[in-house]
């Protein structure tokens, strides 16, 4: 029996919640995620659901009645999206509402690596003060693994510091309004890896970006180059990014995302030149009060029988 609104089986919650729960049936177990079955009794029982990336939403989850699922925040890797179409699941996502947060972390990585912060910081607490000389990323070329909402932010910083910006994304149109402001040229993907002095990931994962980050696509990467990765771990093959790092072929890299998270330290972890963040591109104070907002008022739409704006099908999630 549906007798619950709104079931939050994450750690989601902000102002806008409170709001949206005294006038809702809201239920609020955080840790519902990590037991299948209590998960399974919260969507039979509940009309939504919201989640974050540990809930696994598999075909038996949407298949208890739940009428949507809200992802707070933007990858839904961890939803069967054609399970959700199939048996007519909303599933809402609020695209591009933690972009400008993903590209300042992109830019810091980026920052934080060419001027070797992390060693230089460990040096001076321990007592030491090595003035190695950093690099200038201003008058290079940032090259991006995606087009979307988080790159084209990304772009607009790395234009601000003055680089030069190209791009890979066979899904959007050249001739993008946001594009075409910043000047951002399309270009095939080797092109791109081989044109950048930084190149970032923004990539979903899917079957078409699995390991796409090979030793096959660094072999064109230009020398010195400086990796981010604040798209999914498993477009990383990681052990590929550490043998290009050693070889020199890379600066180093800068990475929030991990093919497994949290990860086991391995060869990556143990490198100079890599700076390690835990999947906290996204996570700023601003970005997850937007995200809170659009959530709750999306919601009080669908249960009041409307549409979501933020409804996405399987296709649009991929690109």
């Amino acid at each position: 029996m549906v007798s619950i609104d709104i079931a939050v089986v994450e750690d989601v919650w902000a102002e806008p919640f409170d709001e949206l729960a005294s006038r809702r049936v809201v239920a609020f177990e955080p840790d519902a995620w990590r037991n299948d079955a209590r998960l399974r009794e919260l969507a039979a029982s509940a009309r939504t659901l919201v989640v974050r990336n540990r809930t696994q939403v598999t075909r038996d989850v949407l298949a208890t009645g739940v009428a949507a699922v809200a992802r707070a925040g933007v990858g839904l890797d961890n939803i069967d999206l054609a399970a959700a179409a199939e048996l007519g699941v909303s599933v809402i996502v609020p695209t591009g509402v933690n972009a400008a947060s993903v590209a300042e972390h992109a830019l810091g990585l980026a920052l934080a690596v060419a001027r070797d912060v992390v060693a230089g910081d460990g040096g001076v607490r321990a007592g030491r003060w090595d003035r190695t000389p950093g690099r200038e990323l201003s008058g290079g070329t940032w090259g991006l693994l995606s087009a979307g909402a988080t790159a084209r932010a990304t772009a607009r910083l790395a234009r601000a510091i003055g680089m030069r910006v190209v791009a890979y994304d066979p899904y959007v149109d050249p001739a993008h309004p946001e594009l075409r402001e910043l000047g951002v040229r399309l270009r095939p993907l080797t092109e791109v890896v081989a044109a950048a002095d930084v190149l970032s990931v923004h990539l979903p994962a899917t079957p078409e970006t699995e390991g796409l980050v090979s030793r096959e696509l660094l072999a064109h990467a230009k020398q010195g180059q400086i990796l981010v990765n604040v798209g999914r771990g498993e477009v990383l093959d990681e052990d590929a990014v550490a043998e290009a790092i050693e070889s020199g072929r890379l600066a180093g890299a800068g990475l929030d995302m991990r093919r497994t998270e949290p990860p086991t330290p391995g060869r990556i972890d143990a490198l100079p030149g890599v700076v390690l963040t835990p999947h906290v591109a996204g996570i700023t104070r601003q970005s997850q009060a937007r995200i809170a907002g659009i959530l709750c008022a999306e919601l009080d739409v669908l249960l009041n029988g409307g549409t979501s704006a933020y409804a996405v099908t399987p296709r649009e999630a991929s690109a």
